[in-house]
């Protein structure tokens, strides 16, 4: 369109989303390719060749998701500039939530203090955390909210058969 046009108004007064800040949280605990050749049939090279993982992370005693997800929705917080208290929605990206209901994100609204913020669990796997951004910006862009946390937070350690080969790996 020609500079000057209507269009050219009306698009730069949208509001645009944008992440603002970055946070983020592993549990201590480290469980290593070659961990796992003690306990199934495998080895270092087949597990990198399959799927490029050389170590993963392992929940300990008093971590959940819940915790994991406060520990990094704080820390994308102040990396942000942003208090808690004024967030408006956070959606956590889970298939491991603390329970069915209430959602985890609850807990994080909680355990942030963020008293005033809308709260939902979004469960896809591992497309998750990218349909959760994709909320999160469609909820900015169509002013529905302002401030917006989006958490990826997983315990599938504590799920996973650690005998199970096909599966374990991951």
């Amino acid at each position: 369109t020609a500079s000057g046009s209507s269009r050219d108004w009306e698009m730069s007064n949208e509001v645009r989303a944008a992440i603002a800040g970055f946070g983020a949280y592993a549990p201590a605990k480290v469980l290593s390719n070659a961990d796992l050749e003690k306990m199934i049939d495998t080895t270092d090279d087949w597990i990198i060749q399959r799927t490029g993982i050389r170590q993963r992370r392992i929940a300990g005693e008093g971590e959940s998701t819940a915790s994991m997800a406060i520990a990094a929705g704080k820390a994308a917080c102040q990396d942000a500039g942003i208090d808690p208290a004024d967030l408006d929605l956070i959606i956590v990206a889970t298939m491991s939530p603390e329970m069915l209901c209430p959602s985890t994100a609850c807990f994080v609204q909680q355990g942030l203090g963020s008293a005033k913020a809308a709260a939902f669990d979004l469960s896809a796997a591992c497309s998750g955390f990218i349909y959760a951004l994709t909320v999160a910006r469609r909820m900015i862009e169509t002013g529905q909210n302002r401030n917006a946390l989006v958490v990826g937070a997983e315990t599938l350690s504590r799920f996973t058969d650690y005998t199970d080969r096909g599966s374990c790996i991951l």
